[in-house]
């Protein structure tokens, strides 16, 4: 393989929440909660979509080559971070979604 055949990719992981869970949110009560079996797309400019499902407890991980990705939820109004910057190696990115439940 000749170096540049090497492609350069990364790895990103991390727990996806949600919420707000109801209209109103009580102290004692968590507000938000983990994003249960969402799919998270991870779209580059040239280059195929990646999607990814969370788990049980929001979790999620995905690898992908290193550049400049927008990302969306399956679920709710709006997600953030909305775009995510990949570099070599492994980087924790937690995402939260917003219901607009309000």
């Amino acid at each position: 393989m000749t170096p540049a055949a090497v492609v350069a990719a990364g790895v990103l992981h991390g727990v996806v929440t949600i919420g707000p869970l109801t209209p109103v949110c009580r102290v004692g009560t968590p507000c938000d909660g983990p994003a249960r079996n969402a799919v998270l797309t991870f779209a580059r400019a040239g280059g195929h979509p990646a999607v990814v499902h969370t788990d049980a407890a929001g979790v999620y991980r995905v690898r992908l080559r290193t550049g400049t990705y927008t990302v969306h939820a399956s679920v709710g109004m709006s997600l953030r971070p909305a775009v995510v910057a990949v570099r070599a190696g492994s980087r924790r990115v937690d995402f939260a979604i917003d219901t607009g439940i309000r």
